[in-house]
Parts: C-alpha cells; sequence; structure tokens
C-alpha cells in the first residue's frame, strides 16, 4: 500500500537536463553537453519548475544560482545519474574490447585521421576501428564513442585531456599560381587572385584578420567562392581556383605532396583553441585507447617535421635568391638592399615573430 502513495518521478529528460545545468551552473554548457539547444533546456528546466511547484534556479545577468529546493534534490539526482553512467560503463566492459570509436571533425578525419589510418590499422590489425565524422562534440558518455579529436579550448572537466597540437592558418595555394601569366609572389598579388573563403563554426581568423596582420590593403577580402568544409576548400585551392587561408594541420599531406604551397606568410595561431585527445576518465588505460594514443601523438609529432621541410621547400622554390616569403611581404631581399642595415635589422625580428 505504501507504493500507491508514492509521488511520481519527473520526466527523464528534464531531470537530466536539471542534473547537467546544476553541475555546470550553465545553461550553455548543459545544452552543449546534451546536444540540445539552450531554448529546448530552458524548456524542460521551467517544465520542470512547472511540475513540482518549485523554482530551480535564480537567473543572475551572467550567471545562475541553484536555489535552496535544488541544493536539495540535486546530490539524489547526480548520484542516480552517475548509478546508471556506472551501469552503462560495466556493461560497456563486457562488450568486444576490440572495438575502438573515434570522433574527429570532418575537415581533420579527411585530410589528416583518415590518410594516415592505415598505419594504425596495420600495427593493431586485432582492433576493430570505427571514425565517426561530427562537427559537434560527441557525448562520450552517450554516444558509444571511446575517443575525441577535438578541436577546442581544451576545458572539458569530466573527460581524460591531452593537448594534440597547436592549429595556424596560413595561405596556400596550386603551385600553378606561383609561375603562371600572373605570378602570385607577394600579398599585395591576392588583389589580382581569387580568395577562397571557409565558413567554419566557432570563431576562426578570416581573411581580413590576416590582411590585417600582413599589413596589406586594397586587397578585397570578402569576394571569392565560399565552402562549409575545409576539406572541400583546400580541394578547390589545390585545382588553381584562388588562394585559400587554411588551417595548417588539416592541410600538412597536402603540402607535403606538393599540392599545395604557402606563396608567402605571416602564419596566424589560431587563438583560444588546439587539438585534443579526449576520453572518458579511466579509459584512457584500456588497451585500444592508448595503442591509438600513442599512435595518433607520434603522427602529429612526425606531421610536424614534415611540414616544417615542406614549408622551408617552399620558401625556397618561391624565392631563387634565398630570401623567404615573409621576407619578401616585408621588404627583405634583393629589393630592399638599398635599405640601410639598421632597417633590415628591424625588419627580420618582425617577420619572424609573424611565422610564429
Amino acid at each position: 500500500m505504501p507504493t500507491a502513495l508514492r509521488r511520481p518521478l519527473p520526466p527523464l529528460n528534464a531531470l537530466r537536463a536539471f542534473e547537467a545545468t546544476a553541475r555546470h551552473l550553465s545553461f550553455s554548457k548543459a545544452a552543449e553537453e546534451l546536444h540540445v539547444t539552450p531554448a529546448a533546456l530552458s524548456h524542460q528546466i521551467r517544465g520542470l519548475e512547472d511540475l513540482l511547484g518549485l523554482k530551480l534556479f535564480h537567473r543572475r545577468a551572467r550567471s545562475i544560482e541553484l536555489t535552496e529546493p535544488a541544493r536539495l534534490i540535486y546530490p539524489g539526482v547526480h548520484t542516480g545519474f552517475e548509478a546508471i553512467r556506472g551501469a552503462m560503463e560495466r556493461l560497456g566492459l563486457g562488450r568486444d574490447d576490440r572495438i575502438l570509436v573515434v570522433s574527429s571533425t570532418p575537415g581533420f578525419t579527411a585530410k589528416w585521421l583518415v590518410p594516415r589510418l592505415y598505419r594504425f590499422l596495420g600495427g593493431h590489425p586485432d582492433i576493430e576501428t570505427r571514425i565517426s565524422a561530427s562537427v559537434g562534440y560527441a557525448n562520450l558518455a552517450s554516444d558509444g564513442v571511446d575517443v575525441g579529436i577535438r578541436l577546442s579550448p581544451g576545458v572539458h572537466p569530466d573527460l581524460y585531456v591531452e593537448k594534440l597540437s597547436d592549429e595556424w592558418l596560413l595561405p596556400l595555394c596550386s603551385p600553378r599560381l606561383l609561375n603562371g601569366e600572373r605570378p602570385l609572389r607577394s600579398p599585395q598579388d591576392l588583389a589580382q587572385f581569387p580568395l577562397i573563403q571557409v565558413d567554419l563554426p566557432g570563431l576562426v581568423p578570416t581573411w581580413g584578420d590576416w590582411a590585417r596582420l600582413a599589413g596589406i590593403e586594397g586587397v578585397d577580402t570578402t569576394h571569392g567562392l565560399r565552402l562549409n568544409v575545409a576539406d572541400h576548400a583546400l580541394d578547390a585551392a589545390s585545382e588553381g581556383m584562388g588562394v585559400v587561408l587554411a588551417y595548417k594541420m588539416v592541410a600538412a599531406r597536402d603540402i607535403a605532396r606538393k599540392r599545395l604551397v604557402s606563396p608567402f606568410g605571416p602564419e596566424m595561431l589560431l587563438p583560444g583553441r588546439a587539438y585534443y585527445f579526449v576520453c572518458a576518465r579511466g579509459r584512457e588505460k584500456r588497451a585500444p585507447v592508448k595503442a591509438f594514443r600513442d599512435w595518433v601523438f607520434a603522427e602529429m609529432e612526425e606531421t610536424h617535421a614534415s611540414l616544417k621541410d615542406a614549408l622551408a621547400g617552399s620558401d625556397a622554390r618561391s624565392d631563387p635568391a634565398g630570401v623567404t616569403p615573409v621576407g619578401q611581404a616585408m621588404g627583405i631581399g634583393t629589393g630592399a638592399s638599398r635599405r640601410s642595415g639598421r632597417q633590415r635589422r628591424a625588419a627580420r625580428p618582425a617577420a619572424e615573430g609573424e611565422r610564429a
């Protein structure tokens, strides 16, 4: 009889929304974790508040706080979901331990990960590897994903996180553009070439940002072919359609194979974000995850070494006199020999700093 008087539980999705919001103290972070919009998450929270007849959050101008009723119920709700997650983890331990599911962005997957993956598969034929390309972050607790390679700020408090690499943006084009009827030799020459625009999520530097860094004027940085997938933009550039401001690590293979060259600098460090290896805490010791982690870090180290050689070679090809394209852009070299030694010494450190 007592069980008939028990209060029915609220909808599980509403409790999940409350638990994630209370844990992050952020509607946007909770919505990102649950793969819903902030508006949908707020709707679930308000529905729960109406059902309980209680206010759960104090909504401030720039933050939220738990109310006293919310503080009272949060520990039990959080413990309940942790118990469910633990049960799912135990279930996962019983699955075929040869399976490894890896998630990363479409451009990085297509241009960096997949072309190198044969080496991992050859070294670990016992691991059944599955690749999931997604613009959004995979939920490692519910999406069946073991490992993520994320271009992010690196703040993932519930995950095991290791920084894999920084990322840079630099101008790239087909080698044909360097020696065509209108050769591309300096940043000012961009006024004569289509600029390939890549519309990527997040705050990504644009051609306008690059032009300001390079100190050039008179180039319309808003025109040109627009694409929303990084690897499509690289393919367009390699076919001679124009010059693209591209992610260096994503383009690494095309640069190494001389399908793309960097006609001049500077390079721009992507601010606030880098590539991170992530997995659920405790899962980094699982044999397939550790094997993949060791492999992907070794591959990235090799990528940096090959890029250094390839870009040095690109500089030498585009400047027979031995002056780097960045130096040309800054006015250093044969045409600048009339400058005083003091002027040249003042210009060189600036060029080197821009290529950081």
